[in-house]
């Protein structure tokens, strides 16, 4: 596999990878609380919020400088208009599964994504894999597949999840622009939609703000809850061959998995359990090969 950043660079990456996604495994949990939200009023809230925790972000990094920059170039622009769309989708669809019961399918998804990052990786990035990643990719993809054929009408959930999100992190690995500002678009983009909805459930008395100050703080904290893991991804990303970063995906619906069954009760099938220890078993060989690789190049070092 193609790996152009320092040590110490992919080192940190890989952490920062390994943070985002443990936080998105335990999102359900969270989102389990304001489950009688609704669920685009839930995603309104997490942009709204977003903005206010970025923009003090913005003031105590002293970034506002780079992102007018950033505003002014029509490429960035262009590139986070796409991929504020993108994650406004995931994140609906997401939020609506867990809500509704579909915790399993949502894992799915997840479980999915990081073999059409991998596939991007190849076909766009043209980056390379070794033998063991590529049998990696083939016991993961069979693992999938197995628990494909056995998720029925749910399929619908995984694959929108899988290919949203998927394209969403291509486009933020090319796009020009550093984390906080690329996210402060996105959530710019998207504020005057959040900002309508909100307000028109408000006058109808049907907002969650009018729920009681629970439901308020919990929908305030959701700001951050949505920020800083988009954060750890994209800078991830940046540092990470996006093949690395797919397999690392796979700690959240592993984690996403396990609140399904153990948490929430959703029924766990045999395809559930193949797919799983295939999966880790793909992850077994992908990290030890990474081991030999990181190996060779402190050697050549």
């Amino acid at each position: 596999m193609t790996d152009t950043a320092s040590q110490p660079s992919h080192r940190s990456g890989i952490w920062l990878g390994i943070a985002a996604y443990s936080i998105w495994g335990f999102l359900p949990a969270y989102f389990k609380l304001l489950a009688h939200v609704d669920p685009v009023e839930l995603v309104a809230h997490r942009i709204l919020w977003s903005l206010l925790f970025l923009a003090v972000l913005l003031t105590v990094w002293r970034r506002w400088k780079t992102l007018a920059a950033a505003l002014r170039t029509p490429r960035v622009v262009a590139i986070l208009a796409a991929t504020a769309a993108l994650i406004a989708i995931n994140w609906v669809v997401y939020i609506w599964a867990v809500l509704n019961g579909h915790v399993l399918e949502g894992s799915l998804g997840y479980y999915l994504n990081p073999l059409v990052n991998i596939l991007l990786g190849v076909a766009i990035l043209k980056e390379k894999l070794t033998r063991p990643q590529i049998a990696a990719v083939a016991l993961a993809g069979i693992g999938v597949a197995i628990l494909a054929a056995g998720a029925g009408e749910g399929l619908w959930i995984s694959l929108t999840l899988a290919f949203t999100f998927a394209t969403y992190g291509l486009l933020r690995k090319i796009a020009p622009v550093e984390a906080v500002e690329g996210l402060s678009i996105e959530t710019l983009i998207l504020t005057p939609l959040a900002f309508f909805w909100v307000m028109t459930l408000h006058a109808q008395g049907a907002s969650g703000l009018d729920m009681g100050s629970g439901t308020t703080i919990l929908l305030i904290v959701s700001g951050a809850v949505t920020a800083v893991p988009l954060l750890l991804f994209t800078a991830a990303a940046k540092r990470l061959p996006y093949s690395t970063l797919g397999f690392l995906q796979y700690i959240a619906p592993s984690l996403q998995f396990l609140l399904a069954v153990l948490a929430f009760g959703e029924r766990l099938t045999t395809s559930h359990i193949v797919c799983f220890g295939l999966i880790w078993t793909a992850l077994a060989i992908f990290a030890a090969d990474g081991v030999r690789m990181s190996r060779v190049r402190v050697r050549a070092t």
